[in-house]
């Protein structure tokens, strides 16, 4: 598995949404890896509307009523998202917003980042579909955390048996995806090295090289 999580890139936003995605499904299409666009929530219907199946960037922990400018989960589901992407180190949620919206998400699939094994142990017992392991200092950075930490990829592997894991963090090349894997990966999750790539398809085909 591979998500692309198109943060607020330019390259990734808009109309530019909506050919990234269309990209990351041709893909998908001929390689036979799943391929999963994270979106921004304001762009999720103008996707999905297209019949393409993508994740939301993040919600917030809040009910229907007066939160103006909040992310209301159910109006995220409703956009027709297929998933819901939780506590990136750049948008944290407490432990307890983390429970408290994946209790609301009990029939979506979720993937809820953690930069530490403390937190991911925590996290599990919340039951989220996924698990990425971000170190927030390698986040947008030249080193993968597949090649920098792969003991501690496998430390949390082998710690976190109830919930399947994903490598994030400066994942370049398909080295780093084929190492994240060989440690018990069960896929990654990237950001600029398909958004921000001068040919994004090739980008992406070059990663997918790491599970053959």
């Amino acid at each position: 598995m591979i998500f692309i999580n198109f943060k607020t890139y330019q390259q990734g936003t808009g109309e530019a949404s909506l050919s990234l995605a269309k990209i990351c499904l041709e893909v998908a299409s001929q390689t036979g890896i799943k391929i999963i666009p994270i979106v921004q929530v304001a762009d999720v219907w103008r996707l999905t509307n297209q019949g393409l199946d993508v994740w939301a960037q993040a919600v917030d922990a809040i009910e229907f009523g007066a939160h103006t400018g909040g992310i209301l989960p159910e109006a995220v589901l409703a956009a027709g998202a297929k998933g819901i992407l939780l506590n990136h180190s750049e948008k944290k949620l407490s432990l307890a917003e983390i429970e408290k919206i994946l209790g609301k998400l009990n029939n979506c699939q979720t993937l809820v980042c953690t930069d530490s094994l403390s937190e991911g142990q925590t996290i599990t017992n919340f039951k989220p579909t996924f698990l990425a392991y971000e170190p927030s200092e390698l986040i947008g950075g030249e080193v993968s955390v597949s090649q920098a930490r792969p003991e501690m990829i496998k430390e949390f592997i082998d710690s976190i048996n109830e919930v399947p894991i994903l490598v994030g963090a400066g994942v370049h090349t398909s080295q780093d995806v084929k190492k994240a894997l060989e440690l018990g990966a069960r896929g990654v999750l990237v950001s600029s090295e398909v958004v921000l790539a001068t040919d994004p398809k090739q980008a992406l085909l070059n990663l997918t090289k790491g599970f053959k």
